[in-house]
């Protein structure tokens, strides 16, 4: 189990990201996560690379611009912290070849985000995409 002051650093990165991508401050991204790796497990989706997750990033946030998580738990272990969350956000916009419902989702996921120490080197997020994909329709 990591001490407590990295467990306080990894979750000021855990907390710093959210607020990157709650507020779509994308030029922040490489000082919080130096070379981002998204991994969607609901949708077998893998982002890696600044270029590559700026680009899903600013899609997903045109498509969902209120897009949100909430944080319910954290829990941490050696190499990670497991959060758990409320996802929400209204489809606003064309995401991946859909046109906007304006309607909402609200999902519970949960989120990996692995580090070696206190740098962030992936956030697998798990999630069920039928829960979403039945929401919008």
């Amino acid at each position: 189990m990591p001490d407590p002051q990295l467990r306080r650093r990894r979750e000021a990165v855990i907390e710093a990201l959210l607020e990157i991508e709650r507020t779509g401050d994308l030029d922040r991204l490489p000082e919080v996560f130096p070379h981002p790796r998204y991994e969607l497990i609901g949708n077998n989706r893998v982002y890696d690379g600044v270029e590559v997750c700026t680009r899903y990033l600013k899609e997903r946030r045109n498509a969902f611009p209120d897009y949100g998580a909430e944080l319910i738990a954290l829990y941490h272990a050696d190499d990670a912290v497991i959060a758990e969350a409320w996802v929400t956000g209204t489809h606003r916009g064309r995401i991946e070849g859909f046109e906007p419902t304006g309607k909402g989702f609200r999902f519970r996921a949960a989120a990996f985000f692995l580090f070696d120490g206190d740098t962030l080197t992936c956030f697998r997020n798990y999630f069920d995409h039928a829960t979403i994909a039945r929401q919008l329709a």
